[in-house]
């Protein structure tokens, strides 16, 4: 256990019974233990292999590299069609996590050899990525534009991507472009 860590736990407002029987179960699989993006996240030689989070409808054990995963027993949840490489396992009640722990420590098992490994999850490169023809179109005729958004790092590339493309209507999708085109010339990724 790494006392920097203990705060989360124990300021918990929802799920605190769950997430400590997760953190031990963890634990028990010999992973250290860390606080990263403000959760606790556990590692195997400095790699993370799986992190505790907490949500209004569940809390979930997240996979980093869950995609690689067996998953013999099909619980893994993808939590949107965007997300490549990480994967969830939820839980509503404690229940739930003590009738899975064997199975918990399996997946655990499996995701510290597939680091062991140094397997890679195969991502979408950007060029890969459909862009939305109100963004084509402002790329086309505003080279500024252009310059800067190939300058910014795939993740940020990315993150337009999917910001741009959600909407359904294309006057939301043109006034998502016109709204971020200050920020993409400023070098400046989505939430910057």
């Amino acid at each position: 256990m790494n006392p920097d860590v203990d705060f989360y736990f124990s300021n918990a407002k929802k799920w605190k019974e769950e997430i400590k029987k997760l953190r031990m179960i963890i634990l028990d699989c010999q992973l250290s233990e860390e606080l990263k993006w403000g959760v606790p996240c556990y590692t195997f030689q400095k790699n993370n292999i799986v992190l505790i989070h907490v949500f209004k409808e569940y809390c979930a054990l997240l996979f980093f590299k869950g995609a690689l995963l067996n998953d013999a027993n099909h619980i893994l949840i993808q939590q949107t069609k965007n997300v490549q490489a990480g994967r969830q396992i939820r839980f509503t009640n404690i229940r739930e996590i003590v009738e899975m722990e064997t199975i918990l420590k399996a997946y655990i098992y499996e995701a510290i050899e597939v680091e062991k490994a140094g397997l890679k999850v195969d991502f979408i490169k950007n060029t890969e990525l459909i862009f939305p023809d109100e963004f084509k179109n402002k790329l086309d005729k505003n080279h500024a534009l252009k310059t800067a958004f190939d300058a910014l790092t795939p993740g940020r590339q990315r993150a337009y991507n999917l910001y741009f493309s959600a909407p359904k209507q294309s006057k939301t999708r043109e006034s998502r472009v016109e709204k971020c085109m200050p920020q993409i010339l400023k070098g400046k990724g989505l939430n910057d």
